[in-house]
């Protein structure tokens, strides 16, 4: 992974380096060198849009096209390569020094990880720190993804222009992806610019990304799969029903490979991995009364969770509470304090507008594990498998796989004179 910082004068999108190691904790996500946050601006550069670095030595270039495979973790891919045929050829011909693998954001779940892909930002600027986390100002919990709160306006949550915006004023800029998300607010907090395109089953939007990309003349893509996610948290990572997503989604690119314009660079990445949490191991947390004692609030993931103190609830508090997750899970979890995490660059650097957003205590997930608050979940969330959110190389580490799509001629035929031929990545 390149160590390249980011010469950003803009105070907002400075990168923050990975903090010192705190209580423990594993090193923070590189941003601004090799994270999910990269990969957007990085493309801009490659086709000359100027105001971005190429940090990930990606390849000039006319046409990018993003394809974020929603949960495919580094290993995951790395262990089920058999499923993969098409992606294997791209991994074993290799991508000079474009980087194989970035950090997600932190937490290791989509709002975090989209935002700073969409931004490229981390998550202490632009501010969605969790699946879902404290609006301060209404004294309330308030959902970053599909149940976005009313009262909450996206683009003042999620104040700074996004990639897209910036790159359409010099190059065709469109998003692929299923028709419910063209308006929704997660999009217009992180993903906002651009065309939107749309295509309910994955050869529609192929067709689509095809058909956009050849009209235009310089262009960035952005083009979704969600297919891989749903699969996992329903059966799992290691169930059949996860590998056929696995398998849809190589297919799929090597349909976006066979019908882009020839040259384009396709990159593959995610934006986060997973790992199976056993039945067993889905505990009701509120059902321990030391484990929510002083506790206003509760949200964050199953596997990385905040927790918000009552006003009065003091150091003293704070530090019975963290003793108490200690004493019941031990070396089970990495549980550490808001101050922890900012000194450890966990979010990167935190504006004050975001510090609120964050937990007084969190309680990160080392193994197989999951932590519910079934007083305010429903019941059905326990039955989740997949997981993801917390610090583990298996949710934090996902694949970038960089190639040139072969693209295909008039008459059907890839531009290596094969159909459905593939040139191998450009160095």
């Amino acid at each position: 992974m390149q160590e390249q910082p980011n010469d950003s004068s803009d105070s907002a999108r400075t990168a923050t380096k990975p903090g010192a190691a705190v209580s423990g904790l594993p090193a923070a996500p590189a941003y601004g060198r090799g994270s999910v946050a990269e990969v957007l601006g990085s493309a801009a550069a490659s086709l000359g849009v100027p105001g971005f670095e190429n940090v990930l030595g990606l390849p000039q270039t006319k046409r990018v096209c993003v394809v974020l495979a929603d949960g495919l973790g580094r290993g995951l891919l790395k262990q089920k390569t058999a499923h993969t045929p098409f992606l294997r050829g791209v991994l074993q011909q290799g991508q000079a020094a474009v980087p194989v693998w970035l950090d997600s954001a932190f937490p290791s779940t989509t709002a975090a990880s989209l935002a700073s892909l969409g931004t490229g930002l981390a998550p202490g600027q632009h501010g969605l720190v969790g699946y879902d986390v404290l609006d301060p100002d209404q004294d309330k919990v308030v959902n970053m993804l599909g149940n976005w709160d009313a009262a909450v306006d996206p683009q003042k949550w999620q104040p700074f222009p996004t990639v897209f915006e910036r790159a359409s004023e010099h190059v065709a800029v469109t998003t692929v992806s299923l028709p419910q998300f063209g308006g929704s607010p997660m999009t217009q907090a992180a993903l906002r610019g651009g065309t939107f395109v749309s295509g309910t089953t994955s050869h529609a939007r192929t067709a689509a990304a095809a058909e956009a990309m050849a009209v235009a003349d310089s262009a960035l893509m952005y083009f979704y799969v969600n297919d891989l996610d749903k699969a996992g948290h329903r059966y799992g990572a290691q169930s059949p029903q996860w590998e056929h997503q696995l398998e849809e989604l190589d297919a799929t690119v090597k349909r976006l490979d066979a019908s882009l314009p020839a040259g384009t660079t396709v990159l593959v990445t995610a934006d986060h991995g997973m790992l199976d949490v056993p039945e067993s191991q889905r505990l009701d947390y509120a059902a321990d009364a030391a484990l929510v004692d002083g506790v206003r609030h509760t949200a964050g993931e199953p596997r990385m969770v905040h927790l918000y103190l009552e006003d009065d609830a003091g150091d003293a508090g704070r530090e019975r509470l963290l003793a108490a997750w200690r004493a019941r899970f031990g070396e089970r979890i990495w549980a550490f304090t808001r101050e922890e995490a900012v000194a450890a660059g966990l979010f990167g650097t935190v504006r004050p507008e975001v510090m609120g957003r964050v937990g007084d205590v969190m309680v990160a997930a080392r193994d197989a594990l999951a932590f519910y608050d079934t007083r305010r979940v429903r019941p059905t969330a326990m039955e989740v498998v997949g997981q993801h959110g917390s610090l583990t190389k298996a949710e934090r580490q996902v694949p970038l796989l960089s190639f040139q799509a072969s693209g295909r001629t008039a008459s059907g035929k890839s531009s290596s004179g094969k159909a459905g031929g593939r040139r191998g990545p450009r160095g």
